[in-house]
């Protein structure tokens, strides 16, 4: 380049990439941020000096765009983008290196390059941000449903208990003076279905934190060992594996014991119950300076993202009718807070879910 028109053309190019870019960005969808980049890396491929042999390949996280001949064996000027001053990917802007040298490469192409990708950064940057505020939305949703759950269970699990206390007090005094034993008969299936409902409203007062607890100081290895055991019968019944990873022997922590057993057997027998034939169901115990942590994870289907703000809340089940209840995550989430503990959920590689349940430490 040697006259001041050649020049003053590069800077011109140079500016209308920078406003091109800047308009990309500012009408960017977060949701196709794909289609962004490689919309940025076409108008770098024009902003260069020798703009019909100039290829542009971009990589950042999870996105990878190129034009149509780019080649890594390229002369290429290169640029890193940082996202949260974090090294998270490139754009390199290259010539054929069977012609071209370094030397062909103007300053002002360098300079313009670094700020395309601090724009591309600052782009990330907002995505991530509103993917977190988005994520924390949906959680603050989540407890403020689930706290409202929990207040409407309670309230019905005490307006329940009254009447069908009744219904099983009056139904064995009836027994006693009734000598038809058909009659008999049917007091008792009307005892029965009592002593179903009054388990249906332990479980949605264990839910709503509201069943008395004994908390004591409690060995953590000889519950799980003691719900495996138990639990071995279902495991035979489908060939299932059960492979278990223990920091230590010796992990203690403040909870009910009962309590603490209904929420691993519950965790447990979801994942036989989700498992395939033949597959492994893995019970890993973690230790650190604040909390014990309890990950069960299986090899099932996982859980669809449109049910995974669903699987705590009452009644709520994947399970074919006659199966399920629905409270059994719901009271699994309503031990777990009560003890001041967390349990989350998240997706295991290949397949399945991974159940997390965090206790602090005594």
């Amino acid at each position: 380049m040697t006259t001041a028109e050649d020049k003053l053309k590069e800077r011109v190019k140079e500016l209308t990439c920078l406003y091109e870019v800047t308009s990309i960005i500012v009408n960017s969808d977060y949701d196709q941020l794909e289609a962004s980049l490689e919309a940025i890396a076409y108008c770098l491929k024009r902003a260069w000096q020798f703009e019909n042999v100039t290829e542009v390949f971009l990589k950042t996280g999870e996105f990878q765009v190129q034009t149509e001949d780019f080649k890594h064996d390229m002369v290429t000027l290169v640029s890193k983008i940082k996202v949260f001053n974090k090294v998270e990917g490139e754009v390199l802007v290259g010539y054929p290196s069977n012609k071209y040298t370094f030397d062909d490469f103007l300053v002002e192409e360098q300079t313009l390059l670094n700020n395309v990708a601090l724009d591309i950064g600052n782009l990330i940057e907002r995505k991530q941000i509103r993917d977190s505020e988005a994520i924390t939305r949906r959680q603050m949703e989540r407890t403020d449903r689930l706290h409202i759950l929990g207040e409407i269970t309670a309230g019905i699990a005490h307006e329940l208990n009254t009447p069908l206390a009744n219904i099983l007090g009056f139904a064995e005094l009836l027994t006693d003076k009734i000598t038809d034993k058909e009659a008999v008969r049917d007091l008792e299936k009307i005892m029965d279905s009592a002593i179903f409902s009054r388990e249906i409203v332990k479980k949605l007062m264990f839910f709503a934190c509201e069943m008395p607890q004994e908390m004591k100081n409690v060995k953590l290895i000889p519950i799980v060992i003691s719900v495996i055991k138990l639990l071995e019968p279902s495991l035979r019944a489908k060939n299932l594996k059960l492979t278990k990873a223990f920091d230590s022997t010796d992990i203690k922590l403040k909870a009910d014991t009962v309590q603490l057993t209904q929420v691993l057997f519950n965790l447990i027998m979801n994942a036989i119950y989700y498992s395939p034939e033949g597959s492994t169901i893995t019970v890993h115990i973690l230790e650190t300076e604040s909390h014990i942590s309890i990950e069960i994870s299986d090899e099932g289907k996982g859980i669809p993202n449109e049910l995974e703000d669903k699987v705590f809340e009452p009644f709520f089940t994947t399970k074919p009718i006659g199966e399920g209840s629905g409270l059994g995550l719901s009271v699994v989430h309503g031990i777990i807070t009560s003890h001041k503990g967390k349990i989350e959920h998240k997706s295991n590689t290949p397949k399945g879910t991974i159940f997390t349940v965090d206790f602090p430490k005594l």
